[in-house]
Parts: C-alpha cells; sequence; structure tokens
C-alpha cells in the first residue's frame, strides 16, 4: 500500500448561485449538484485516481449518504475494510459556487468526529506497511495527534493539511509532522502573522519551520505554492486556465502532491505537478468529479 489517508468524508451538496446571498435574504439557484467529498476522501481519491494504492480511514453514518459514499470508494477500487459505520448522520458539507467560480463551504462533521485513535489501533498493520500517512483536521484532533504518534513512532513520513483552520493547533504535538501543508489562511490563523506579500507569508512559513517542522508548502490557490525549508524557499508559479470551480484545488494539489512523492521521492517534482493538477481539476465542476486520471492528466512517472 502507498498512502494512508486518516481522514474526513463527506456528501458534497453543491448548490451554483449567480451570487451570494445578503443577510436574511432568499435567492434561487439556477443549478445543483451532489457529490461525493471531504478533505480525506478527496484527498486519497486524487492519489487513486493517479494510480496510488490507497488505504483509507474513514467514519461514515448510518443513513443514506453512507451509502452513496461507500459506493463511491468501492468504484473507485477502494477496500473500504476501513470505512467504517457509526450510528447518525454522515459528513455533510453544503457548498455555494457563484459565477466567479468563488465558493463558500458549510461543514457538518457527522460521524467524521467518531474517528478515534482506536481506530488507527485497528488499522495498524495495515497503516504501518504504508509509505506515507496523510492527515487534515475534519477530524476529531486528537486523532490526528495519535496518527502523527504512529507515523513517527513507525517511521512514516506524515503530511498534516491543517484545514478547516484551527488556532487552537498545538504545534509542539504537530511538529514531528514531515510535511506541513496551509493554505496562506491557514497560515496565518497558525502563526498570527500577517500574510499578504511574499515575503510575509515566508516569514510565517519559517516560524512553522522554527517549531520544528521539517518542509512547509503553502498552497496559493491561482498563485501557485511556496515551498520552504530550513535550507531555502522555492516560490512556484501558478497555472493560467479558465476556472469553473475551484472547490476541492486544494484537496487535488495535496493528493497529486502524495502520489508523485510516494512515487519518485523527489518534493520538487511533486510540488510542480501538484501545481498544475490543482490547476487542471478547477476547469471543471464538483470536488472529486474534476480531478483527473493519469492518462487524462497526461502523467507518466
Amino acid at each position: 500500500m502507498d498512502i494512508a489517508v486518516i481522514g474526513s468524508n463527506n456528501v458534497d451538496l453543491i448548490s451554483y448561485i449567480d451570487r451570494m446571498p445578503e443577510d436574511g435574504e432568499t435567492i434561487e439557484a439556477p443549478d445543483f449538484q451532489l457529490g461525493s467529498g471531504g478533505k480525506g476522501a478527496n484527498q486519497a481519491m486524487a492519489a487513486r485516481r493517479l494510480g496510488s494504492e490507497v488505504l483509507m480511514i474513514t467514519r461514515v453514518g448510518s443513513d443514506l449518504f453512507a451509502d452513496n459514499t461507500i459506493k463511491n470508494f468501492e468504484d473507485n477500487g477502494f477496500d473500504t475494510k476501513y470505512v467504517l459505520r457509526t450510528e447518525g448522520t454522515s459528513g455533510v458539507a453544503p457548498i455555494f459556487v457563484d459565477k466567479e467560480s468563488n465558493n463558500r463551504i458549510i461543514i457538518i462533521k457527522g460521524a467524521n468526529a467518531e474517528l478515534s485513535p482506536a481506530d488507527i489501533d485497528d488499522a495498524a498493520e495495515d497503516i504501518a506497511a504504508c509509505k506515507l500517512i496523510v492527515l487534515q483536521l475534519e477530524i476529531d484532533i486528537e486523532t490526528v495527534y495519535y496518527a502523527i504518534e504512529f507515523g513517527t513512532k513507525h517511521g512514516i513520513p506524515v503530511l498534516l493539511n491543517p484545514a478547516p483552520a484551527d488556532p487552537n493547533l498545538d504545534l509542539d504535538r504537530v511538529k514531528d509532522c514531515t510535511y506541513l501543508m496551509p493554505n496562506e489562511t491557514e497560515l496565518a490563523l497558525l502563526t498570527g502573522m500577517p500574510v499578504e506579500s511574499e515575503e510575509e507569508i515566508e516569514a510565517a512559513a519559517r516560524k512553522l519551520l522554527d517549531a520544528g517542522i521539517k518542509d512547509v508548502i503553502v498552497t496559493l490557490g491561482s498563485r501557485g505554492a511556496l515551498w520552504v525549508n530550513g535550507e531555502a524557499a522555492k516560490r512556484y508559479q501558478g497555472e493560467k486556465v479558465d476556472a469553473v470551480d475551484t472547490t476541492g484545488a486544494g484537496d487535488a494539489f495535496i493528493g497529486c502532491f502524495s502520489h508523485v512523492l510516494v512515487q519518485t521521492g523527489d518534493i520538487d517534482t511533486a510540488i510542480t505537478i501538484a501545481n498544475r493538477y490543482a490547476a487542471d481539476s478547477v476547469t471543471r465542476r464538483g470536488t472529486q468529479t474534476s480531478f483527473a486520471t493519469a492518462e487524462e492528466f497526461g502523467l507518466e512517472i
């Protein structure tokens, strides 16, 4: 197995609107799409579409949304042994996308909040056989910390996407992550520093290096990415595309980065290709539905 993703899944309820409603206003949405999402599942799906063998550890509810999520995993070649059922609702994400492809998202964790350290222990043998652990913050924070400790104990690199942003994230408990991958908003909340200019973004990223993290990769949307470590900083320019829907672009980046990193061992190559893959994803609607396969993307590694 290549990658273990320990994280969330959601059902995306995507409304395509002409504009965002004002406070107290009701407007009509011209289009709607039901999709599979959640940061964990999205990142796992991007890596899987590109050819990685992905171990998904997650929890769904006892509702119809759970059946939809499990079928989606099965249809894409996942072993659903660790897609665990919990009484209650599955994770749900109402998403609003306007004509300029801007989006606003509400997350209801549901069963995702019940993913526990015990679930990691139950999957320990399979996780320990993976080459990379990928985490986000849509599950219980103690489970995230436990997964980082697991990776450290077993010598497995850990990638943490600190999203949704949590200003109370304990940097001392995530310092053993090999890769921390925030966007600029998350970077600002984690560090309490401004991120308006490239110089400010690099300074904030270096604060995370000071906390003990080896590599910080800041995703900057259409402006590309910044990679900072103890030796240097490298800027990656954004790809020029006609954006239709930016939902899930960050997850596309992380899933692709994870796949290429595991296949090549080269961070620079992984960022370069992930930058292009994320840009490609925004040219289509939806989250997972916008993620290209290796053949569609022209990836040969």
